[in-house]
């Protein structure tokens, strides 16, 4: 597999089936132009590919906070589920912390739903551990 930053519109579009699995409220329609405009703040994207299809996905950041420091922020973190348990997400989460290493990131992050429970497994066998709790409001807006 080779993993590689998607920087062009075939390359983004070329993992929205792979994305779609974790983030299915997102249209195919608004994909691209989504992920355009979170290139604007730092976003990227990065996807693992066989000589067949996009297998893994990757969305991240390096930013900087207080609580942390350098780090690299995953947004979104997934394996297509016809190609799971085939080492993919393992060298995706590899390539991750390399970068984050090569960026001088002191740390990776990322936040996973509660109800996934085949990611959490996967996150704990491969080094990570539960650091806090995240937690969240709906704003619904004013009339």
């Amino acid at each position: 597999m080779h993993i590689q930053l998607a920087t062009s519109d075939e390359h983004i579009n070329a993992c929205y089936p792979t994305i779609a699995q974790l983030r299915p409220h997102i249209a195919q329609s608004g994909f691209l132009s989504r992920v355009r405009s979170q290139f604007k703040s730092g976003y990227q994207l990065a996807f693992g590919q066989t000589s067949q299809s996009v297998v893994t996905v990757a969305g991240f950041r390096i930013h900087q906070n207080l609580a942390y420091g350098q780090h690299l922020y995953v947004d979104d973190l997934v394996t297509h589920a016809e190609h799971r348990s085939h080492a993919y997400g393992k060298q995706l989460l590899d390539w991750l912390i390399d970068h984050a290493r090569q960026n001088n990131c002191l740390e990776l992050h990322l936040d996973s739903g509660v109800q996934r429970f085949d990611a959490h497994r996967f996150y704990l066998n491969n080094k990570m551990h539960i650091s806090s709790h995240h937690f969240a409001i709906r704003i619904t807006p004013q009339d």
